[in-house]
């Protein structure tokens, strides 16, 4: 067969088991989420063996440092693995449920009922974790997903679909609710793109160029999972050790995430005396600085350049910029945020809703860490990303962001007239 046939076989078999799912009971998915948490537990070893060799392949491969990171999968990385599985069983089944009713005036009853989206492509790099995030969420919303990762993680995602396929089966539900594409040629990935036919909506979450690659081939509604250019903002009048301790956990815990701090913006007045304390606290950190902000730091401060603006780096580096006031603040992540997350440090109430209302992001935070825009952090169990685009989500997608309305009518024999 050739790689569109395959891939178009795909489609009709996920087609077919999103009517399935539409019908399955919610005890029958929460059985298959247990059953996926319980299985992740007995083939660990298998999972680790699978994923040690992903990672063999990629260091000979030279596969970059936060790269590396992604792809790791450790005993605390399956824990959170087994942790979003229960989760997320435990969320109340979004489907079937009407979420307004009104009457009018003819009587006829009008309500939203909210159903699944269909099938969910899911293209992604990387992040093995991302083959099971993705299949409960999709699953319990009642949905079908493709999956497609990348080259590098093969080996762990395969163990990770047959696990996702037996839980399906074992539970009386059709394992073709999860298929992972296996053929590593991008002309699979193209072929994907153009299978609007099937497909109800495409995910790509990784790096910028895929996401742009995807955007630009999909023939049906693509939510983006773009970039992370993410700025805190250190106001005049903030507590700055509860500040300092802010900047050190968006940047340095894991640099290489998209919700990891990218761009200090910090308020002139407090600028002499919290900068220093930013270069002595983030002492693994290469700042590059602006002109007002660079005799304030020390040995590890290189001049800002035009490419640093917008930058999304992936590493232990760090922008920072001196700003006259919250309105200089405020230009800049409009110019060179990339929507996703957007902080600050205040104590003043007004500034701080000010910051939350005009501030374009799908996660505005008031003195927290950027790392907290994340499905698991917010509630929502997982995430199957964190979409920057405003339709129809915007911010980490859980299991009511994978469903959509439509309105029910209920009447007694009304007909219209005119």
């Amino acid at each position: 067969m050739s790689i569109a046939d395959v891939m178009r076989e795909m489609g009709e078999k996920a087609q077919k088991a999103a009517t399935d799912m539409n019908r399955a009971k919610s005890m029958a998915k929460i059985a298959v989420l247990e059953t996926v948490e319980r299985l992740l537990d007995e083939r660990k070893g298998e999972i680790l063996e699978a994923n040690g060799r992903d990672l063999a392949n990629a260091m000979a491969r030279g596969l970059d440092a936060p790269r590396m990171d992604r792809l790791r999968l450790t005993e605390t990385v399956l824990s959170e693995m087994k942790k979003a599985c229960r989760h997320v069983a435990s969320l109340p089944d979004p489907i079937g449920s009407l979420e307004k009713q009104w009457m009018r005036p003819n009587g006829l009853r009008v309500g939203k009922m909210r159903v699944p989206l269909g099938v969910v492509a899911m293209i992604y790099e990387s992040r093995p974790n991302v083959t099971v995030d993705a299949a409960i969420l999709c699953l319990k919303a009642g949905n079908a997903v493709i999956l497609r990762g990348g080259s590098e993680a093969i080996e762990s995602n395969m163990v990770l679909a047959t696990i996702l396929r037996d839980a399906l089966e074992q539970n009386g539900l059709s394992p073709d609710a999860v298929q992972l594409v296996t053929i590593l040629d991008h002309a699979a990935v193209t072929e994907l793109c153009h299978l609007d036919s099937y497909i109800d909506v495409m995910i790509p979450r990784g790096g910028e160029g895929l996401v742009r690659a995807v955007t630009r081939e999909a023939t049906m509604p693509v939510l983006k999972h773009f970039k992370g250019v993410c700025h805190a903002v250190i106001d005049s009048d903030c507590d700055l050790k509860e500040a300092l301790e802010i900047v050190y956990n968006s940047k340095v815990q894991r640099p290489g995430v998209c919700n990891a701090l990218e761009c200090l913006l910090v308020h002139q007045d407090v600028a002499k005396i919290f900068l220093p304390m930013v270069y002595e606290r983030l002492d693994t950190v290469e700042f590059r600085c602006c002109e007002r902000s660079l005799p304030l730091m020390g040995e590890r401060a290189k001049p800002l350049s035009r490419e640093d603006l917008g930058q999304e780096f992936h590493a232990l580096i760090l922008t920072v910029i001196v700003v006259s006031n919250l309105d200089e603040a405020f230009q800049h992540i409009a110019r060179y945020g990339s929507r996703h997350t957007e902080v600050i440090c205040t104590g003043s109430l007004s500034h701080a809703e000010r910051f939350t209302r005009e501030v374009d992001a799908s996660m505005v935070g008031v003195n927290c860490s950027t790392r907290f825009n994340d499905g698991g952090q917010l509630g929502l169990g997982a995430e199957i990303g964190i979409s920057t685009s405003k339709l129809h989500a915007f911010g980490p997608m859980g299991v009511k962001e994978l469903t959509t309305t439509k309105f029910v009518v209920i009447g007694n024999g009304q007909v219209r007239e005119g």
